[in-house]
């Protein structure tokens, strides 16, 4: 991931799930309220906000609205339960195999599918997530700053290299962490031990509180410690660089004993969405192959909806939609209902060339989930595609309404608008899709061919020179402090 080394400092500090050998301790107190002088709540956001433009150009970027929408719902389930009420969150995932989570400054989340697929129950899964809602509400990066001081930003470098390095190679991050300076590095190190035993303590809390199983963060644990003395010494680099101990699932134990037990079924969604990701893993004929397997052993582990949903995600993905309708058909014999499912069976209709069909049944699932995102995009191209253009745009006038900061929906109406030969609309609407993904200078280059786009009144060409200068006076002040950050 290639991200401005600074940037990278800030973020892979923070890369935990399982880090460095920690204890969960009653009575430690709540550091979340030390002086923020030095790195405000505005500044982090500003932070996390740069770091995401460069995430979301990496490849390992997964642009899939149900998967993040799942995230962000089970996330905000979390935070809700934390004293921080103010602080925003946004959650999202990568797609990689290994185990790992991270916490960015301003509230960025990110989740590898690997870990989603390794958590054996949603709880587990939500223990993660609120570990890492804890290093956010605890304002762990501003009180890191405020303790390190200038002069160990060359150690935050190094380490920040390290750990960057140690997604593709374990032995390429070592040799990184040579060039750095050890001892700043040793002391970040011994001092994120202190940001994770309150993250422990406080996560554990939200966990309780949101209704989980808070014995999933002990088990998810135990299972990764396990998993590396399988590997001894060849163990993933995640796991080398961040060792389980059992001193701390010991200490986690003890915080959990003499609880009364709470079983939590798993949700639906949680259970559609890893059988998704399970779909896209491998070959297409691999995944089919998998998905059938376990249909004919009966191997429901997740729920026989989850196998059959995982096995018409495969044959679609396999060039197969008419096989795919047939367990679709299976999938509706259950009478299960999940948004998922509605969005699935539309993508089966586009890709037998029945638009009609897809806008039928969209518009019939809007109503029963009218926040989801992934219903709401996929009418939108449903009616794109049915060549319906002036009923798609009035669709996104009506969804950016309710939600004016969705970049997707001004995408899709810009591809809309597009459709109608209406230029100058083009170009505004997604130069404010550029603007809330944070690219300025993509969103000034969008206004400046409105306009010369020769289209358009003379009421739409003054709201495009008035946002143009908004946004030209914006870059001139990052300018501005960019250079005075330098200095």
């Amino acid at each position: 991931m290639k991200l401005h080394p600074l940037a990278s400092a800030l973020v892979l500090c923070f890369g935990i799930v399982l880090a460095p050998p920690l204890s969960v301790a009653e009575g430690l107190p709540n550091l979340g309220e030390a002086a923020q002088a030095e790195l405000s709540p505005a500044m982090e956001r500003r932070i996390g906000e740069s770091v995401m433009l460069e995430i979301r150009r990496d490849p390992a970027w997964l642009d899939d609205p149900e998967i993040s929408g799942y995230l962000n719902r089970l996330g905000n389930r979390l935070s809700a339960q934390s004293e921080e009420s103010r602080q925003e969150f946004e959650f999202f995932a990568l797609r990689d195999s290994t185990l790992n989570a991270f916490a960015m400054p301003g509230g960025y989340i990110g989740v590898h599918t690997g870990l989603i697929l390794a958590a054996a129950s949603e709880s587990e899964l939500a223990s993660v997530l609120a570990h890492e809602i804890s290093h956010v509400t605890q304002h762990h990066l501003a009180r890191l700053l405020n303790k390190s001081g200038q002069g160990q930003v060359a150690g935050l470098l190094g380490l920040a290299v390290a750990i960057l390095a140690a997604r593709s190679s374990p032995d390429l991050a070592m040799g990184a962490a040579m060039v750095g300076q050890g001892a700043a590095i040793q002391n970040q190190l011994n001092y994120s031990r202190e940001f994770e035993r309150e993250a422990d303590r406080v996560g554990l809390g939200l966990l309780e509180r949101s209704g989980f199983d808070i014995r999933g963060m002990s088990g998810f644990f135990d299972r990764l410690q396990k998993f590396g003395r399988l590997y001894e010494n060849n163990a993933p680099g995640y796991l080398r660089t961040h060792p389980l101990t059992t001193e701390r699932l010991a200490d986690l134990g003890n915080r959990i004993q003499g609880r009364p037990y709470k079983q939590v079924p798993d949700s639906l969604e949680f259970q559609l969405v890893r059988a998704k990701l399970r779909a896209q893993e491998g070959t297409s004929r691999d995944a089919v192959t998998d998905f059938d397997s376990r249909l004919r052993e009966r191997n429901f582990t997740g729920g026989e909806a989850a196998m059959r949903y995982g096995l018409a995600q495969a044959r679609l993905r396999d060039g197969n939609p008419a096989a795919a309708e047939t367990e679709m058909t299976h999938l509706r014999r259950l009478k299960v209902q999940s948004p998922m499912i509605e969005t699935l069976a539309a993508r089966l209709r586009l890709k037998q060339g029945d638009a009609a069909g897809a806008v039928r049944l969209l518009r019939a699932a809007q109503p029963r989930y009218p926040q989801e995102r992934a219903i709401a995009y996929g009418l939108v191209e449903a009616l794109q595609d049915a060549g319906l253009p002036h009923e798609a745009l009035k669709q996104t006038e009506d969804e950016l309404l309710n939600y004016p900061s969705d970049s997707m929906m001004h995408a899709l109406q810009a591809k809309t608008y597009a459709m109608l030969g209406k230029r100058l609309q083009q170009h505004r609407a997604q130069a404010e899709a550029y603007l809330l993904q944070g690219q300025v200078a993509a969103a000034a280059d969008q206004l400046e061919l409105a306009q010369k786009s020769g289209d358009g009144n003379f009421y739409e060409h003054s709201q495009v020179d008035s946002r143009l200068r908004e946004i030209k006076k914006r870059m001139a002040e990052e300018a501005r402090q960019a250079k005075e950050a330098k200095n």
